[in-house]
């Protein structure tokens, strides 16, 4: 009777001790998943984790900055230049300029001579357009809109150029042969008068330049 009960009493140790083990078991699985899930929103919030546990870092957005200097060579301004999804967008903060509407393009050289920075060339114009927005052949790709200086000669505005880009290699570049450069003319821009919308001189100038 004893040596029965004995028996029972082991049968049902072993049981107990089983289903222990197998609950055991079931929360480990339970706590690695939830780790592992954890894992991936982390990863999502810190940079993203591949399946082979590489991270990826996030595509930085190409910004250039350019100073634009004077027929002295005093800076006036600066332009912040980054890739968009439709151009390029820039940035133009600037004083000691004179009041009004002026013309604002981007040239074909990365060059900046004093003092009339004709070396700076024409307009950037790769597809051999016609000056101007108001142009049927136009406008050129390095066409801006103008720029108005206010009344104490700052300026702080932001255009695009919906043409361009700062990718190199590619069309329409404006790293392309070397460079490029932006330029503020004297005067407004009639948007049509070849080649440079009658714009006047050249009053400040600054390189595009890798």
């Amino acid at each position: 009777m004893k040596r029965w009960m004995m028996t029972v009493f082991v049968l049902t140790l072993a049981v107990i001790i089983s289903a222990c083990t197998g609950e055991e078991e079931g929360q480990g699985s339970e706590n690695q998943e939830d780790r592992t899930e954890q894992g991936q929103e982390e990863g999502a919030d810190g940079g993203t984790t591949d399946t082979d546990g590489e991270q990826n870092s996030a595509t930085e957005e190409e910004e250039k900055l350019v100073s634009l200097g004077g027929d002295d060579g005093t800076v006036v301004a600066t332009a912040t230049l980054t890739e968009a999804d439709t151009g390029v967008t820039i940035k133009l903060e600037g004083s000691d300029l004179p009041e009004g509407k002026h013309g604002f393009h981007i040239h074909e050289n990365a060059e900046c001579e004093q003092s009339d920075f004709e070396s700076a060339g024409g307009h950037f114009n790769p597809t051999e357009a016609s000056h101007g927005f108001d142009n049927p052949d136009g406008p050129h790709a390095g066409d801006l809109p103008n720029i108005e200086v206010n009344e104490d000669g700052t300026v702080d505005e932001e255009v695009t150029a919906e043409m361009v880009t700062l990718n190199k290699g590619e069309d329409n570049s404006l790293y392309s042969n070397g460079g490029t450069s932006l330029m503020i003319h004297a005067e407004e821009d009639d948007y049509e008068t070849d080649p440079a919308g009658d714009a006047g001189d050249r009053i400040a100038c600054g390189t595009i330049e890798e």
